[in-house]
């Protein structure tokens, strides 16, 4: 290699790293975010482990992507046309081809064990759920019943939206939670994007042979906006609700709410009753925060 090819190689990698380091800076990303690679933050165990996933993979096609760029690059750079002379031919290269063999089939051998083995921590369902939540979708709303907890009539906890009302699904955090989906008509989707999960909801998941549970812990305390993310009629983008990620101990007052009837109203509180009477500003708001009821009433809008 020439001098010149050499004072050309090296402005060459200044330049690139220069515009790696500029967009970089220009992106504002924090280091969390520029190790996430665009992965959107979760609340649960289960999400970093999917995070891990993504970072990995990622990474490994960077690195390949540059391998292969280098590849290309360095015969246009260093062995491009010099003059009429003809550089010495090589018809076969067994080594260098079982090695271009060899290499894909480790890489997709070990993206397989990763994925198999995130999926299968993902969707374990070996623990010993500290709160068990049957969801039913219908369109287009969703009833959340906890069959742990009991109402003075025998009747399991329940909240059901209206066209009034958002419905809240009210979890602890740092437990266990199992949650048993099932539609009464179509196929819907429950979707909480902070969980980075999403699991179909079918009318007949043993028919189907569907997996219509999972379990997931919460880690963080606070307000989520979840969605029907398929596609199931007319008011299919109206179809959402909201999670309460509550402490351990807030929860237990709420349930304690939940299962005895109000001395106002004469009947079980409801979720947003029982979460005005903690008193524990934002994070017990009793009102839908992120989504609002849509209207029902088919005369609302004229045909244009």
């Amino acid at each position: 290699m020439s001098l010149m090819d050499g004072g050309r190689a090296a402005r060459l990698a200044k330049i690139v790293g220069l515009v790696g380091l500029v967009t970089l800076a220009a992106s504002g990303c924090s280091t969390d975010e520029v190790l996430r690679f665009g992965w959107p933050k979760g609340v649960t165990p289960q999400a970093d482990i999917m995070r891990d996933m993504w970072t990995g993979s990622v990474i490994a096609a960077l690195v390949v992507g540059l391998i292969t760029a280098v590849l290309i690059l360095w015969p246009v750079v260093f062995h491009r046309k010099r003059g009429e002379r003809l550089p010495r031919q090589f018809q076969y290269n067994h080594p260098l081809e079982i090695v271009y063999t060899v290499i894909p089939v480790v890489i997709v051998a070990v993206l397989f064990y990763f994925t198999a083995t995130s999926e299968n921590a993902v969707t374990d369902k070996s623990h010993t759920p500290d709160v068990t939540v049957d969801v039913v979708a219908f369109q287009w709303n969703w009833q959340f019943e906890y069959p742990g907890y009991k109402t003075a009539d025998g009747q399991p906890v329940r909240t059901v939206g209206s066209s009034s009302r958002i419905p809240l699904l009210v979890l602890p955090t740092t437990k266990w939670v199992q949650y048993n989906l099932r539609s009464t008509d179509v196929i819907h989707s429950f979707w909480v994007p902070q969980f980075n999960f999403k699991r179909d909801v079918f009318p007949s998941p043993e028919k189907n042979n569907q997996d219509s549970s999972f379990q997931n812990v919460i880690e963080e305390q606070g307000a989520f906006v979840g969605r029907c993310a398929e596609l199931c009629g007319i008011y299919h983008s109206m179809m959402n609700f909201e999670v309460r990620a509550l402490p351990p101990d807030l929860f237990a007052k709420y349930m304690a709410l939940r299962v005895k009837d109000n001395a106002t109203t004469g009947k079980p509180y409801t979720a947003e009753e029982a979460l005005a009477e903690l008193h524990c500003g934002d994070l017990c708001n009793p009102v839908a925060t992120t989504t609002h009821p849509f209207n029902t009433d088919r005369t609302a809008r004229t045909g244009s």
